[in-house]
């Protein structure tokens, strides 16, 4: 069998394909010699995860298109990555690679020899799924000194001239910063705060960001966020809303609540599917180039301004966009921000008012071009996990912004999975414009678990929380592994080669930390002791390798840190959809605290809710009318109500 596994957004994907599978005399070797398949490894993650495991062991790199040659067992026994239709770049060519492996495939003794070796590796991967050798989970001690240790880490590795972690390429850093972040706000370690926030902003600044759609792309391939993959992936741009958003609640700069609200903007605008879910990614590739549709001439600015009759402003948006003849790459130029509202204002003789005006009119001119251009292409497949991802960023940015348009699409999309990537009472991973397929894996629902969580966080309708506690169920029944965690795939998933278990986190964060979060966050809600118990199984298991190697256990440290401190609660009694209550839950949301719990109570409906801390707070005095009472609780039982706002701020933060 030949195995091609990509995913629409690819550029080298499209470029092997164009080269290779598109050329007769390559498809005839390709059809004589291999079953060819092809896989999309957003589909399938859990096939991707093993072979990606394989070509990473046997040839130290990976990435995708990822070719992998399996025997009929789907036993791997040899691969790479991209293949050059010819001898090209130290390359061999991909009809060498291909008459070269069915020659190895007839020889008896060589295909022994492949066999062998890609068997020991998949032996491997189950030994690996097995953690041998790990404590029993009752008896691994849960610290703080992993988190400690990743943020030293991280630290270490700060890019401080142009931010990031290590050397290029680079990848949009969300979870790293998250936890920087979380440190920073849980130790006081203002050595945590500075990496992640100079990162965020050189991000924000760079070429890696759509400074006319709004949105990140994919990541960048220098160091100083300059050159980007042009491709756009729903699931970066929902991972790094929360973190912006983070990041502006902490320090009130207006940049990190423009970066969010711009991706919120495009996801909304360009991603959106009908019926309520969010499509997949835009292409890196229009007109036959890979970033034609993002990138300028110096004439191609002037023109557009022109047009919108503002050529006057040509010169302040070239000095702040990096506008220049002959470009930044590649004869054209990257849109990034090299100077900000107040060097400019200085340097034009005008105020940075008039300036943020100015530009905000530019961008709009030059998005309108655009517009008009032969546009990527779009993948328009609706993944659970990636919309998961994507309700819980609009969800909090609700929270953190107060716009209810952000929440109702949060619940619009939320709807749409239950209604639509439900049947039986299983998920499934995507849903392709008519059908939903492919059983759901752990990652659907761990990403799916937190998102139903932020829903009811976001509006207490307790409709979310009753589908939380089923999908915690569903993991329980259909995913827990001996000694603490989930495997990738259900026990009644399609047999594999191997069943994995993992606690890192990849492109994605880890399935088994990102419901582990959830499932603590759940216990927390609902006081049922068990949800806890199940998340410190999957801390357990996975604990001694964020030990060996912090820094890829982000997600994992970040639940770590959620299940050694205590929850703060507060319950907001009052009249549902009343102004006070709005905004005081609003007021209570812009805390920037871990583990803090705003609850919401009705006078009326309160005695029937399945939350304990909500149930106590109906024993409390009613608020009169137009009023709230704010009430400390904690372990499901509430205190005396605190006599004001800035009291239960502050409950939130000691």
């Amino acid at each position: 069998m030949l195995l091609s596994i990509g995913y629409s957004a690819c550029h080298w994907c499209h470029v092997m394909a164009h080269e290779s599978f598109e050329n007769e005399a390559i498809a005839r070797l390709m059809n004589h010699h291999f079953v060819p398949v092809k896989v999309d490894r957003e589909e399938r993650p859990d096939v991707d995860e093993i072979y990606m495991a394989f070509v990473q062991a046997t040839t130290g790199a990976g990435g995708w298109p990822l070719t992998a040659f399996l025997a009929p067992d789907r036993t791997p026994f040899f691969g790479g990555t991209y293949f050059p239709p010819e001898d090209r770049w130290g390359r061999p060519g991909f009809p060498r690679i291909l008459e070269g492996v069915a020659a190895a495939w007839t020889d008896r003794a060589r295909r022994a020899e492949l066999l062998g070796n890609g068997a020991r590796l998949l032996d491997r991967l189950r030994a690996a799924a097995e953690l041998p050798g790990r404590r029993a989970a009752g008896g691994v001690l849960i610290t703080g000194d992993p988190v400690r240790r990743a943020v030293s880490g991280l630290t270490a590795a700060w890019d401080r001239r142009d931010g990031g972690f290590g050397r290029a390429p680079k990848f949009p850093p969300a979870r790293q910063a998250a936890l920087l972040l979380r440190h920073y706000l849980d130790a006081g370690d203002g050595d945590a705060l500075e990496p992640a926030l100079h990162t965020l902003r050189r991000m924000a600044d760079g070429g890696i960001s759509d400074h006319l759609g709004g949105g990140f792309h994919r990541y960048a391939t220098d160091r100083e966020w300059l050159i980007p993959h042009f491709e756009k992936m729903l699931y970066d741009n929902a991972l790094l809303v929360p973190v912006y958003l983070l990041a502006y609640r902490i320090t009130g700069e207006a940049a990190f609540r423009e970066a969010a609200t711009s991706a919120l903007a495009w996801m909304q605008r360009e991603m959106s599917a009908s019926g309520g879910g969010f499509h997949a990614a835009l292409d890196a590739d229009s007109e036959g180039r890979e970033g034609a549709f993002y990138v300028w001439t110096a004439g191609e600015v002037a023109s557009a301004l022109a047009e919108a009759g503002l050529a006057d402003a040509e010169p302040l948006v070239r000095a702040a966009y990096d506008v220049r003849p002959g470009g930044n790459w590649e004869g054209a130029t990257i849109l990034r921000r090299v100077q900000d509202d107040e060097g400019l204002a200085e340097r034009f003789g005008r105020t940075p008012e008039a300036i943020r005006d100015t530009l905000a009119r530019g961008r709009e001119a030059l998005w309108r071009v655009r517009e008009r251009r032969p546009r990527p292409g779009l993948d328009d497949k609706v993944l659970l996990s990636w919309n998961a991802l994507t309700i819980s960023a609009f969800a909090k940015a609700h929270r953190a912004l107060g716009d209810q348009g952000l929440l109702e699409r949060a619940r619009e999309a939320g709807r749409f999975v239950l209604d639509a990537m439900r049947a039986d009472g299983r998920y499934s991973v995507v849903w392709d414009g008519a059908r939903a397929k492919v059983p759901a894996l752990l990652e659907d629902h761990g990403f799916w678990l937190s998102a139903l969580l932020d829903l009811y966080e976001s509006d207490h309708d307790e409709t979310w929380l009753d589908a939380a506690d089923e999908v915690a169920d569903l993991l329980e029944r259909h995913f827990a592994a001996p000694g603490g965690g989930f495997f990738t795939t259900a026990d009644d998933h399609e047999p594999l080669p191997v069943r994995t278990r993992t606690g890192h986190d990849g492109a994605l964060p880890s399935g088994n930390a990102e419901a582990a979060d959830g499932l603590l966050r759940l216990a927390e809600i609902t006081g049922r002791p068990e949800r806890r118990s199940s998340a410190r199984g999957v801390l357990a298991a996975f604990w001694d390798q964020a030990q060996e190697a912090p820094t890829g256990f982000s997600t994992l440290l970040a639940a770590g840190m959620r299940y050694l401190g205590e929850t703060k609660q507060v319950v907001v009694l009052g009249r549902r959809r009343s102004p006070e209550a709005r905004d005081a839950l609003e007021a209570l949301w812009q805390v920037p605290a871990n583990r803090a719990l705003v609850l919401f109570a009705d006078p009326g409906t309160a005695v029937r809710s399945r939350v304990p801390a909500v149930r106590s707070a109906a024993q409390a005095p009613h608020p009169p009318p137009g009023g709230v009472t704010f009430l400390p609780c904690r372990g499901g039982s509430c205190g005396l109500p605190l006599d004001n706002l800035e009291a239960a701020r502050s409950t939130l933060t000691s």
